[in-house]
Parts: structure tokens; sequence; C-alpha cells
């Protein structure tokens, strides 16, 4: 008998979703594609459960298409665990488009992508994410009603980039409590990775409250425009990681707490709005846990976003809006004391609570 050893290359062509090592039981991935537009796109829906999947699409220039599967993979099954401890009725999707959204985005791709969308009729709402302005979930809301985060003009909730920075703020500011005994950022040392949207919003807040904030970011315009406006400090060193800080807010793509990276790390807290931050959740949360670094876990921290877009299927105001966001503070600190009174990593204790509940809404159906 001839037993056949498949190679990592060869078990790709295999299995190319149900082999891959981040598909973790979801229901459905989508791949779409137009000729015409140009058009490649990967849908995936994690669990839905607990409701309609909701999750951004991220339009980036890829490496390789097997990058853009693990990316959307990895960032639905996020999506779940955020709506589910946030205690919204959502589930967990996200979409990808593969390419640079500088180059190849135009209206006719997003009206296709939207087409795409609208024939999970309702499984899956699509909303704004990396590469992605609020001007495009408009021109998608054209040939669907499946989408979120419209303009504010069109009766939508509008950019959620402000409300996911303050989640992100409650959220640092929490597990800052937990790590000094007080939530003050007056005089603390933050490295702020990344400056979109997002990361911008974030250090106008924290430099705001008189953090002293250093900003990191490959765009050198942005870098130059940002510091201006804020009077920040831009980080001219060769290695961010091993600089000594308080902070770290990793704000750019995920998996930045890496192999590499996790022992440079001389921070007491590490709280960002990037999805996905630990490469490895079983390695490099416990390594964390070891370093005694305290981590708000992303997926509860950057869940203003989704609380925001939500707002518009469930047709609460600004007002309720900011209210469910700031108590990510409050659930931040639970989780924080929860994972430290079982002895577990914040990132277990977090995908715990959520997994209960979506148990126990299981368990009803």
């Amino acid at each position: 008998m001839i037993t056949e050893v498949l190679t990592a290359n060869q078990l790709k062509k295999e299995a190319p979703v149900f082999g891959q090592l981040s598909f973790d039981n979801h229901e459905q991935v989508v791949f779409c594609h137009d000729k015409d537009t140009g058009l490649k796109a990967i849908i995936g829906v994690h669990n839905t459960i607990l409701g309609p999947a909701l999750g951004g699409t991220r339009m980036y220039d890829y490496k390789t298409e097997w990058d853009a599967l693990n990316d959307v993979l990895r960032l639905s099954r996020g999506m779940t665990y955020k709506a589910a401890i946030t205690g919204l009725n959502l589930g967990g999707g996200k979409a990808v488009i593969i390419g640079d959204p500088k180059k190849i985005k135009t209206p006719e791709l997003m009206r296709r992508f939207g087409k795409f969308v609208h024939t999970l009729g309702g499984k899956y709402y699509t909303a704004e994410d990396v590469g992605m302005e609020t001007s495009d979930m408009d021109t998608v809301r054209e040939v669907t009603p499946y989408v979120t985060g419209i303009s504010e003009s069109k009766g939508g909730a509008g950019n959620p980039s402000p409300v996911t920075a303050y989640g992100v703020y409650m959220g640092m500011k929490a597990a800052t409590k937990f790590a000094y005994g007080n939530d003050k950022l007056e005089g603390k040392r933050i490295l702020v990775q990344g400056i979109g949207h997002v990361g911008e919003e974030l250090v106008r807040l924290t430099s705001e409250e008189g953090a002293n904030v250093i900003i990191s970011d490959i765009n050198e315009e942005r870098l130059t425009e940002v510091s201006t406006k804020y009077g920040v400090d831009i980080y001219r060193g060769n290695d961010l990681y091993s600089e000594t800080a308080d902070i770290y807010a990793p704000c750019a793509l995920g998996a930045t707490i890496n192999n590499e990276t996790i022992d440079k790390l001389k921070v007491k807290v590490v709280a960002g709005a990037a999805n996905n931050q630990l490469a490895n959740e079983s390695i490099h949360g416990p390594l964390l846990q070891q370093k005694e670094i305290v981590y708000a876990p992303d997926f509860l921290i950057n869940a203003g976003g989704i609380i925001n877009v939500y707002a518009e299927i469930e047709g609460y105001g600004r007002e309720q809006i900011m209210s469910k966001t700031e108590n990510i503070y409050n659930t931040t600190l639970d989780i924080l004391n929860r994972a430290k009174a079982t002895n577990t990593t914040t990132n277990a204790a977090a995908i715990g609570i959520a997994e209960d509940r979506i148990a126990a809404r299981k368990n009803k159906q």
C-alpha cells in the first residue's frame, strides 16, 4: 500500500478552504469574480446564530489570494465574537476585495460587489473597512439594502471610524486602570501604529487628555499631517516594538504581536484598533500573560464601529450609540478581572463570554 504525504503547497490545492488553518466552522465562504470590472472578492460568513452576519468590506492589495482568504476567515470569526460580547443580535461576517483601492476601485466595481452581497438575501450585511469610504457604501446601497454605514444625509449612521476610536479609547483607559490603578492617560507614553481614520481619532482623544503620543505609519505624508495637527511626535527609530512606552496601540493591519515582536515589547498595556492583533492566539496570548502585559482584546475594544452601523438596522440614535460604546470600558474591566481570577488569558476570557452567549441562543432554537 502506498501512503501519499502531501506537502503544504499540495494541501492548499487539495483543500483550499476547509484545510485552511483559519477555517473555524464557517457557515459559508463565497468567491466573487466579475471579468468586466476586474472584481475579485471573498465574502466570509462565520456564524449567524445570533442574527445576520455583519462586517465591513476591506479592499487591499494582497500578495496572494491565499492571504486574502486567510484574512477574511480570521476577520469574520472576529466579527462573531465582537457582536456577541457587545450584546448585539448579529452574527459575524466580513468581505475582502483584492486590489489596490487607489488603482482599481470604481463605482462600477462597487455596484457589482453589491450585487454579490445581494445574492445572499440578507444573510450578510456589509459596511466600511480598510480601503473603503462612506461614499463607497452609498454606491453599494444603490443595488442592495444589505449595507450599513451609509451617509447620514441618506439616512445612515455615517462614518463609523470616530465611534470605533472612542471605543478603543474607552478600552485603553480600562486597561490602564487595571495595569496602573487609575485610568488617567495624562503623561502616559503611547505608541500609535497606523494613523488611518481610526488611528488619527485615537491620537486626538489621547493627546487631548495629555498623553505623550508617538505615531508610526508607512505614509510619510500622513505622519506629517497628523503630527502637525495634534502636536505629537513621529517615531523615527528602527524598531517600534523595542521602544520603551506605557501603551502600544496597533491600529493598522493585524498580527503585529508575533514570534518576532513579542519578546521585544517593553510596554505594560496593549490596546489598539487593529483586528487580529495576535498572530496566534494560543501562543501569543499566554506569552503576553507571562510578560504581565495587559492585553485589551481587540474584538471587544474596537466594537464601536459595529455598534454604530448596527444602529441603522435597529433604528436607534446617536445617544444610544455613544452610550453602548462607552460601556466598552466596563466590559473590558470585567474581562480583565475575570481573566485574572481564572488565571487565563484576556483573549480567552473574552472569547469564552462570547461563545457562552452564542451557545445559550443556540440551545433555545
